[in-house]
């Protein structure tokens, strides 16, 4: 006999006629059970004459704010590599865009040491070229990080793109603590 079979010896099975635990009578066996779902399926109705005018529950579109994000280094040639994304007004923030689209936002330090957007580490400094007025303001977060650096310099983990009924261009410098 094996050492699970010896164990289940130990605990006999009920008898048929007796009731396996005492909620049993509460919950009727599955054969006289009422469905707890229902499923409607609308059925193509022909327009009537009393409703002309079919009713909609489309929402508007939300606002978009379309973003660019610049390199950290120019190449060849002068120019900054662009990447671009969107997104909808107030619902993110500017980290969470980058790396949603997979934007690089992090210095080789930052790839390692950063703080995971909870604003304790300040590697996600990026800088607004254009846009600001599309943004929420600097927080105190960024306020004690920043305070000696330039007014267009913000926190990627502490910027909400949008306020929900704007939209617009924001165009990102990334790392730009490599241009000084």
């Amino acid at each position: 006999m094996t050492a699970a079979a010896s164990l289940l010896s130990l605990f006999p099975r009920p008898a048929p006629s007796q009731q396996p635990c005492r909620f049993s009578s509460v919950h009727p066996p599955p054969s006289r059970r009422k469905p707890s779902f229902s499923i409607s399926i609308p059925h193509a109705a022909a327009p009537s004459s009393s409703n002309p005018t079919p009713t909609t529950s489309e929402e508007p579109p939300k606002p978009q704010i379309e973003l660019e994000f610049l390199g950290p280094k120019a190449g060849a040639d002068g120019a900054y590599p662009v990447d671009k994304a969107s997104a909808v007004s107030g619902e993110k923030l500017l980290r969470n865009i980058m790396l949603d689209n997979k934007i690089e936002l992090y210095a080789a330090y930052g790839k390692v040491m950063n703080c995971g957007g909870g604003g304790s580490c300040g590697t996600c400094i990026v800088e607004i070229v254009d846009g600001k007025d599309l943004l929420n303001e600097r927080t105190k977060t960024e306020q004690r990080y920043l305070k000696k650096k330039p007014e267009s310099w913000r926190l990627a983990c502490q910027t909400i793109v949008g306020n929900k009924e704007n939209s617009g261009k924001v165009v990102v410098q990334r790392t730009p603590q490599w241009k000084t």
